[in-house]
């Protein structure tokens, strides 16, 4: 089988096997081998999204923007390294230059604002309610070269956002960053990368690529064998958090994604629903093997 993986769809994450609901993270053996890849290649997703802005069209019932209204907070840990981290907490987050305070980092700006901040290097996500974030390379004189329609390209940074609000992304990945020179030349060597010659699957693994210079960011670039190591660890609030377990940094990007697309409300909604569930069945459980205890509360 190589390094080929077959795509498998959970409608929701009662199918899903995951760590302990309380986030942590119990070594009670080896667990099955399996990657679990929630939605289709998100670039071919991204352009149906785009084809609303194409014709003209509006996203029905926006609200406006608000990363914390929309966005889901989350850690992920490769074993027991945190190696990427999105929090609106100051307790957790470094402050950015020029700002005060932690989670500052997470600000949204327009693109013309944001052509102020970039510096070569750069990486760029741009971010809107209902859509995949789209990540970019800033090159310099106003450019950045990302993945886009399943294609490396070099754009004008205004034109890449097309309209969305965008944030500097260099603090999302905890990996250490390679020279601003290297992360340019690594970008630009890439434009007219396109189809099958691609080595990405979306535009966030393309621009970390680019900055940290890392194989796991490629398609294949890890094999799927044995326990799985990536830990993506999900903010419920109220100090309660879920955790899913994938065999590739590759499949955790991709369900990161998913959860960003349909929103902290949906995602809450879903965590919620199979929690509850999952509780529902232990306690049925408990009932089959204790009927004394049921007759009791009763």
């Amino acid at each position: 089988m190589g390094n080929q993986v077959e795509k498998l769809t959970h409608l929701n994450y009662k199918e899903v096997p995951t760590a302990d609901p309380t986030g942590m993270d119990r070594d009670e053996g080896p667990r099955i081998g399996v990657s679990y890849i929630f939605s289709n290649d998100d670039d071919d997703l991204e352009q149906q999204q785009d084809s609303v802005h194409d014709l003209g069209g509006e996203h029905p019932a926006l609200q406006p923007y608000d990363p914390q209204l929309h966005e889901v907070e989350c850690s992920v840990y490769y074993r027991d390294e945190c190696i990427y981290q999105k929090s609106f907490s100051e307790e957790d987050t470094l402050p950015e230059e020029g700002d005060e305070g932690g989670g500052g980092h997470l600000s949204t700006y327009t693109p013309e604002n944001l052509l102020n901040r970039c510096k070569p290097g750069d990486l760029v996500e741009f971010v809107c309610q209902a859509q995949y974030p789209h990540w970019v390379v800033y090159v310099g004189d106003f450019q950045v070269v990302h993945l886009h329609r399943l294609e490396v390209v070099n754009s004008f940074l205004t034109d890449a956002s097309q309209g969305r609000r965008g944030r500097i992304a260099n603090q999302l990945y905890r990996y250490k960053p390679l020279s601003p020179a290297v992360v340019v030349r690594n970008a630009l060597e890439q434009v007219g990368c396109k189809d099958r010659d691609l080595s990405w699957r979306n535009s966030e693994c393309f621009a970390a690529w680019c900055r940290y210079g890392k194989r796991e960011f490629k398609i294949g670039g890890e094999l799927r064998i044995g326990k799985q190591p990536y830990r993506l660890q999900i903010r419920l609030g109220d100090k309660r958090s879920h955790t899913l377990e994938f065999q590739s940094l590759e499949d955790l990007i991709m369900e990161k994604r998913r959860n960003d697309q349909i929103g902290r409300a949906a995602v809450i909604q879903e965590l919620s629903s199979h929690l509850q569930a999952a509780e529902e069945e232990e306690e049925e459980e408990e009932d089959h093997h204790h009927p004394g205890a049921q007759t009791a509360v009763e």
